[in-house]
């Protein structure tokens, strides 16, 4: 009589032990995550963002600077990039650090705002050490915003960099249609007349271990911008009356891609993490961040945009677990573009969210 009573004692309490031990373990895992999406990719320590916007057209560029370094990893998914110094960011090159990024609007035009960047750190003597020289590293890439307004002659040149730089800080960041977004436009598969504003957004989390992994992403896609949290498009290619969105998956199953303009779309943006990674996991880390983008943008990573992600590690902490950083790069990206297409307002010909 005692042994049977004996064994169902112990597994109650065995069984209480078990709930309480999972308990802690989700209330914890609950509690690993800390959501900061005010500040955003400036709650990296070391990182500045500058915007600097060209108001007669719209269109601008946007300056992130790292003036101590950084390692740093690049990963292209679009078939039409405008990019400059993304070869010196493969792992078996010398180069193994940058010290700004520019993304710009105004095509291939928009690439010289990069010089203006290097004007700025290397006045600051911030750069890679030749001699007694400093030579900043400052990859770029840029977007087609060509079509909105009536001045394309109004582009992005070296001293918009220049200005953008120089305004840059590790305060709140600025969202919407400024620099590098201000004239970006999102859901054009029916062609610039369907499309809606889009512009530049930010996001961030930090764990408690105190690694931080941020995101700032420009949107200037073909497809449509989702809501990562609903799956409900949140901008896109509008009805023939301008009131309502489609479905770009629909679009494309009944009428194809043959409505798109090669070449005028683009979604650019920097991953930025406080951890201390080598410039192989660096570049893992851009990679993963593609999901993020594949998640909030349909579709994503077409023969029509120039999709580009940089990413940069600061290694203020001693981290290098690259799975669990490359996962919540994805978070912050999906996050980041759905803030830059809800923070933009409406121009003429292209209407906001909050248009509609």
């Amino acid at each position: 009589m005692f042994k049977p009573k004996l064994r169902s004692v112990l597994f109650f309490f065995a069984t209480i032990f078990i709930f309480w031990g999972l308990n802690i373990s989700y209330s914890s895992a609950q509690k690993s995550v800390v959501y900061s999406p005010g500040e955003g990719i400036t709650d990296v320590a070391g990182i500045k963002v500058g915007h600097h916007t060209l108001k007669q057209r719209p269109t601008g560029c946007t300056a992130i600077l790292i003036e101590k370094g950084a390692v740093a990893g690049v990963d292209i998914r679009g078939f039409a990039p405008g990019t400059r110094e993304t070869a010196l960011l493969d792992p078996v090159n010398v180069v193994q650090e940058v010290h700004g990024i520019s993304l710009a609007g105004g095509s291939a035009f928009g690439l010289d705002a990069a010089s203006g960047v290097v004007r700025y750190l290397e006045e600051r003597e911030s750069g890679f050490p030749v001699g007694e020289l400093r030579i900043p590293i400052v990859p770029a890439a840029i977007l087609f915003d060509l079509q909105v307004g009536d001045r394309p002659e109004i582009r992005p040149d070296s001293n918009c960099g220049y200005q953008a730089a120089l305004a840059a800080t590790s305060e709140k960041v600025l969202e919407g249609n400024v620099g590098a977004g201000a004239g970006a436009t999102v859901g054009k598969l029916l062609g610039n007349e369907r499309a809606m504003k889009s512009g530049v957004g930010t996001y961030s989390v930090t764990l408690t271990n105190g690694i931080t992994v941020g995101a700032i992403v420009v949107v200037n896609a073909v497809g449509s911008a989702i809501n990562p949290q609903t799956g409900n498009v949140v901008a896109g290619i509008r009805t023939q009356d301008g009131k309502e969105l489609l479905n770009a998956k629909e679009i494309l199953q009944q009428l194809g891609s043959s409505t798109v303009d090669f070449g005028q779309n683009t979604t650019i943006g920097v991953v930025a993490t406080n951890a201390s990674l080598n410039q192989a996991q660096v570049t893992q880390i851009a990679r993963m961040a593609h999901s993020g983008l594949a998640r909030s943008i349909v579709p994503a990573h077409t023969p029509f945009d120039g999709d580009t992600l940089f990413s940069v590690a600061t290694g203020e902490l001693d981290s290098d677990d690259v799975t669990e950083i490359g996962s919540i790069a994805a978070e912050v990206t999906s996050q980041a573009i759905f803030r830059a297409v809800t923070a933009a307002k409406g121009i003429p010909s292209y209407p906001g969210v909050d248009d509609l």
